[in-house]
């Protein structure tokens, strides 16, 4: 489940989320101000003998992946990521996605300067349960996700939190790799955009970083688990999409949806059953009631990996990588989505 907690967890972004009141505005200043109270200089707890060895080792795994980001990934060389924050909870972000009852796009919220997003983040988990009832209250599919990590795109000097260490070291490369992008390229008003451009330079970034130690990727049978469970997710959302545009009642799409949702847990279960030894790594997933908004994080963060993946191959390197996402993140929407669609073409 270790990528989930960027898929649609993971992920990502914004502390500044909204002037829809004053009152979400104030939640947001304090959230972040607590945050960075607890943030303590990574240098000197490592160098500190009263730091626990454990977190000071992980500590000092995190400042190598994060020269590396700059010297190898070109990725911004700022004080980002160079202090330390231990959190009183799990998370220190929950964002909430919502959707209509019968579409898979996302209610945009849009703020000043970064643009609409496709979700917005709440310090405080009772209060973004709060708003998800609220919305559930006026017919809409809803979905509360803990976020480990999240960039202010350079605002502030992000620091490393403690719900970032519960991983292994390279599912935090992984993690840094992909908030420090945020830095590098952020288009407003594109979510799936600068998500996807993320979650390959997290990806492609871990592999790299792996090869740099020497190491093997990782392990490929996880790997392929994964990739089925995703391509299972992004199946029924096909399906689903191609349901919403339909000619269809209401009534019909609404039970037509129960029975896509209902069938993805049987198409899960028997891939679970007889493919992978029962192996339970995405049971907690499916162990929440599905909906558009639970579903909705596989579009934004998987939609461009692979026009991103192709870009790249064709790329000299990784500042010119970033130049061509620039290029391509300086396009209309439209003609940005239609030269994406095209990255993998012959």
């Amino acid at each position: 489940m270790k990528r989930l907690a960027t898929l649609g967890l993971g992920a990502c972004l914004l502390w500044l989320s909204g002037c829809s009141s004053v009152g979400y505005l104030y939640q947001s200043w304090q959230g972040q101000r607590a945050l960075m109270a607890r943030a303590e200089p990574v240098e000197q707890l490592i160098a500190d003998p009263q730091t626990d060895p454990q977190l000071a080792e992980r500590l000092r795994t995190a400042s190598q992946i994060r020269r590396y980001a700059v010297e190898a990934l070109a990725l911004p060389d700022n004080t980002t990521y160079t202090r330390y924050a231990a959190l009183p909870g799990p998370y220190p972000l929950w964002n909430l996605f919502v959707t209509d009852e019968l579409s898979l796009a996302p209610v945009q919220h849009c703020y000043p300067f970064f643009g609409c997003i496709a979700y917005k983040g709440y310090f405080d988990q009772a209060r973004a349960e709060q708003a998800a009832d609220d919305w559930r209250a006026r017919g809409k599919d809803v979905y509360v996700a803990g976020i480990p990590a999240y960039s202010t795109l350079g605002w502030y000097n992000d620091p490393l939190f403690s719900s970032m260490l519960h991983w292994s070291d390279d599912y935090l490369a992984e993690m840094l790799f992909h908030e420090l992008a945020h830095q590098r390229v952020y288009v407003k008003n594109d979510t799936a955009f600068n998500e996807s451009y993320a979650s390959f330079v997290g990806q492609q970034g871990q592999r790299a970083w792996l090869k740099a130690l020497g190491r093997e990727a990782l392990d490929p049978v996880a790997g392929e688990r994964l990739r089925v469970f995703v391509e299972l997710v992004l199946g029924t959302r096909a399906g689903l999409e191609a349901l919403y545009q339909s000619e269809q009642s209401d009534d019909a799409k609404r039970r037509a949806k129960a029975a896509l949702l209902a069938q993805l847990k049987v198409d899960y279960t028997a891939v679970r059953d007889q493919q992978w030894a029962g192996d339970p790594r995405f049971d907690h997933w499916f162990a929440a009631d599905l909906n558009n908004a639970r579903l909705l994080p596989f579009g934004l963060y998987d939609q461009w990996v692979p026009a991103f993946e192709c870009l790249y191959q064709r790329s000299s390197g990784w500042a010119d990588f970033h130049q061509r996402v620039e290029a391509l993140g300086a396009l209309a929407a439209e003609a940005r989505t239609a030269a994406l669609g095209q990255q993998c073409g012959d």
